[in-house]
C-alpha cells in the first residue's frame, strides 16, 4: 500500500491517566522509504476556543497519540503547516516518518 487516508482521534495526555484533548482528524499518509510521511486536517474544524486550547497545548509540547479508528495508537510530533490549516506529523522523536514498530497500545 503506497498510500492511506482514514479518520482518527489526536490525544494530548498529561500522564498515563489523563487526556486533555481529543480531536477528530482526517489523516492522509504515503510510504516515504522505510517509513511514511503524514498530514492531518482537523475535522470537525474546532470551535475558536477549543482552537486555542489545541495551539496552547502544541506550544506547551506537540507530542500527540494519533489513534487510528481500529484502535492502534502512535506517538507522533504535530507541527502546524500552510496557514496553520493542515497538521504535519512525524514519528515522535526521530523527525521522520514512524515504521511499523513505532506502535504503542495504550
Amino acid at each position: 500500500m503506497d498510500r492511506w487516508e482514514g479518520t482518527a482521534t489526536l490525544e494530548w495526555w498529561a500522564d498515563r491517566s489523563t487526556c486533555l484533548a481529543r480531536l477528530g482528524v482526517r489523516v492522509t499518509a504515503h510510504a516515504l522509504g522505510d517509513g511514511w510521511a503524514g498530514g492531518a486536517v482537523l475535522d470537525p474544524p474546532p470551535s475558536e476556543s477549543d482552537r486555542a486550547d489545541f495551539e496552547l497545548l502544541m506550544t506547551l509540547d506537540p507530542l500527540f497519540t494519533l489513534r487510528l479508528d481500529e484502535g492502534s495508537t502512535i506517538l507522533v510530533d504535530v507541527r502546524t503547516t500552510v496557514g496553520e490549516e493542515q497538521l504535519g506529523l512525524t514519528a515522535h522523536g526521530t523527525g521522520t516518518a514512524p515504521a511499523a514498530s513505532g506502535c504503542v497500545k495504550r
